[in-house]
Parts: structure tokens; sequence; C-alpha cells
């Protein structure tokens, strides 16, 4: 006898409703039709990747750094308006970005 079956003993005027689950898309961010600018620098020796031109909210921006450091495995800032990733990785970025629906276009070299 299992948990529903004692309850229905306990409970037998009980009637049972369904829950409704209501499903949010989990990464909800806002797209735009600009492209995001993928551009390459060094600085202090170190290359580093800057990624600008998205004109949603800050918290969406911030959500997007903190998905591709991780799945970039790498650090990186969210500092005025561009993410900044330590390491040349252009060409994982853009594919990341391009998989989830943004236009982007790559800058210098």
């Amino acid at each position: 006898m299992d948990l529903q079956d004692q309850l229905k003993n306990l409970f037998p005027d009980h009637k049972i409703e369904e829950e409704e689950t209501v499903k949010e898309p989990e990464n909800k961010i806002w797209m735009q039709d600009d492209p995001i600018l993928c551009k390459y620098e060094k600085r202090k020796g170190k290359p580093i990747t800057i990624l600008e031109g998205y004109t949603g909210a800050d918290k969406d921006f911030k959500k997007l750094a903190k998905e591709l450091k991780t799945r970039l495995s790498v650090g990186g800032s969210f500092k005025n308006d561009s993410i900044i990733i330590q390491g040349d990785y252009r060409d994982q970025i853009m594919k990341i970005l391009t998989e989830k629906g943004f236009s982007v276009k790559r800058v210098g070299g």
C-alpha cells in the first residue's frame, strides 16, 4: 500500500486536484537585431576577447557573460557594457552565440 492509498483511506471525501505546471523558458534573454561585436585585443601582453554592442538589459548581458564563462571554463568580467573573456575564444564564442540566435560580427583579425 503506497502513500496515495493510505491518504484515500484516511480522507475518502478528498478529491485530488491536478496542478498546472507552467514552464518558463530557462534562459530568456532579449534578442536584438544588431550584431554583437566580437573583438580580440592584447592587454599587458595577454590575449582577451571582448563582446560589445548588446542593447538589452544589463541583467541579461550578465547572464550571458556567466554562461559563456561557464561553458568555456575561463575567467572574465562584465565592465562598461562589454563582456571581457580571458583568452582568444572568438570562434567558440561566435558559435555559442549563433546557436542561441544572436547575430555576431567578428571585428579585427
